[in-house]
């Protein structure tokens, strides 16, 4: 009689240390959010294709009207640190620049300094930057004219040192490269550099010139036209992947930050990158995204005009029915959103009843050994 009792005891406690513990979940239910919303300064509102309208930001990226409207430059247009070659011929047996016997004097491989400008024996300093060959070779023509009788003159470009673009970041070949006659735009020097290393849907292309910065998304590059700017010496051409990402949380089966993997991504395609509902434990009644909303966006929202400031806001999506599928396929999901998924409350029930049949089984194992 002793032993079962003994194990009887041993049972009891177990019972009431199993009931003073709090069963583990993933986080809040539906329900608790719901009553707690008010208290935390939080607005709940249940997600609609209307409101999934309502709450749809553009995050169309593009270059200003200072990329957009400079034209198209001369490859053959000089600048500073350029290398130009300079022949001279001369009229004379006994010319001014040619020793004796020669007719042509070669000027090779002129560096064109910083201010833009080259010497020229007799000719002096000229400014050679922003001309073209023709151009520069007039001036020399005209500088020679009053010192050696009828004078002929060739300029080439003979390389293009300070007319080159940075390409860097997700690119197959990054690096330095001259804007020439095939590579003026910017479509055409990103494949000179291999084309983009990363997946085109979530590719972004940034161009700094002289302080100013433009961004936009290379599907834009493809479709829109007048984003394929004309290239000036000295850009910058950065290729990077979207750097958004949203969270995903609770009764999911993959708990983790997630980068976007397209440029407009829904609700539906969120939940679906985090792996779906957990189809044991998920309450398909209870899907949330929070955010700080924009005022002017939770204004609209909420139908209040005298919000002030950002907003805490929980869309609650119910997938059991139509609407709510239609509705997540619809709210465009944000950077820095938080996507949870509640539990259904019988999977707390279920979890307990886990731990009463372990208990059982416990029970009974002891009795066993007591006998």
């Amino acid at each position: 009689m002793q032993r079962p009792r003994i194990a009887l005891a041993c049972a009891l406690a177990l019972l009431a240390t199993l009931a003073g513990c709090t069963v583990p979940r993933s986080g809040p239910t539906a329900s608790d959010i719901l009553s707690g919303g008010e208290e935390l300064g939080m607005h709940v509102v249940t997600v609609t294709p209307a409101i999934a309208e309502t709450t749809r930001i553009d995050q169309r990226l593009g270059f200003g009207p200072e990329f957009t409207n400079a034209p198209v430059v001369s490859p053959d247009t000089i600048r500073a640190g350029d290398l130009v070659s300079v022949n001279v011929w001369e009229n004379v047996d006994t010319g001014l620049l040619a020793g004796i016997g020669q007719r042509v004097t070669p000027l090779e491989r002129i560096q064109v300094d910083q201010m833009g400008n080259i010497y020229v024996p007799y000719a002096g300093t000229l400014p050679a930057a922003g001309r073209t060959p023709s151009e520069l070779r007039d001036e020399i023509t005209a500088s020679l004219q009053s010192q050696t009788p009828d004078p002929q003159v060739e300029v080439r470009r003979a390389s293009g040192d300070g007319a080159t673009v940075s390409v860097l970041g997700a690119v197959r070949a990054p690096g330095v490269y001259p804007i020439e006659a095939p590579t003026r735009r910017l479509s055409s020097m990103l494949a000179v550099a291999g084309g983009v290393a990363v997946v085109p849907d979530v590719a972004q292309v940034k161009l700094e010139r002289g302080g100013k910065v433009g961004r936009i998304w290379l599907q834009d590059l493809y479709d829109t036209p007048r984003y394929d700017v004309a290239l000036r010496g000295g850009d910058r051409i950065i290729v990077e992947e979207d750097r958004r990402s949203f969270t995903a949380l609770g009764a999911t089966q993959g708990q983790r930050r997630i980068p976007f993997d397209k440029r407009d991504m829904t609700a539906l395609e969120a939940i679906a990158t985090a792996g779906g509902l957990d189809g044991f434990s998920a309450d398909p009644t209870g899907v949330f995204i929070f955010r700080d909303e924009p005022a002017e966006v939770a204004r609209r929202v909420l139908g209040a005009s005298d919000l002030a400031g950002p907003q805490r806001m929980a869309y609650i999506i119910d997938l059991t029915g139509p609407e709510g599928l239609f509705a997540a396929r619809e709210f465009v999901v944000r950077d820095e959103d938080t996507v949870y998924i509640t539990e259904a409350p019988i999977a707390s029930w279920a979890r307990m009843l886990t731990i009463a049949t372990a208990t059982a089984g416990l029970t009974r194992t002891v009795e066993v050994i007591a006998q």
